[in-house]
């Protein structure tokens, strides 16, 4: 899946009603965002901004119709866990979770506030979703791995890869 695609699913994921955005003096939505990595990582503030990007083709704008709180945990458990209780203290309309351990640091904290996960390997195993098919609760998202794409992963043997020197 392209990164484009990606943040526009993960956009129409946090998408309200078209009639509410376009009404004056309208609700001005929270998201929660906590993300497991460091904030000065370049990969990170990439997928970041491109997550702020794909909401505001969406219409939105943090500081006009959207408040965005970002917490960086930066890999740190316990700010995992500390940022977790503080954003959902926060009371948002939902939260953005990246990784496994931040999402299961939401999972403890909230079961009513929508959570949207990206990054994770294995929601079902994690406890998260009940299926990928029907999540169920309040936890939903995008896994690391398109399930279709693994008949078509390449099993080479050492004899076979295109590394091997062919003499053995």
């Amino acid at each position: 899946m392209k990164r484009r695609e990606f943040i526009a699913g993960l956009g129409g994921v946090v998408a309200w009603p078209l009639a509410a955005r376009a009404q004056q003096g309208e609700r001005v939505r929270r998201i929660g965002v906590l993300l497991g990595w460091d904030d000065d990582n370049a990969l990170s503030k990439a997928w970041f901004s491109g997550f702020t990007q794909g909401i505001s083709e969406l219409g939105w704008a943090d500081g006009r119709n959207l408040r965005m709180d970002v917490r960086w945990a930066a890999g740190n458990v316990d700010r995992m866990r500390r940022f977790a209780k503080e954003l959902v203290g926060l009371g948002p309309d939902l939260i953005l979770a990246s990784t496994t351990p931040v999402t299961a640091a939401l999972q403890r904290e909230t079961q009513t506030i929508p959570i949207v996960f990206a990054g994770i390997s294995d929601p079902v195993g994690a406890g998260f979703v009940a299926s990928l098919a029907r999540p169920g609760g309040n936890i939903t998202g995008f896994i690391n791995i398109e399930a279709t794409i693994g008949g078509k992963w390449l099993h080479c043997s050492p004899r076979s890869s295109p590394l091997s020197s062919g003499s053995q």
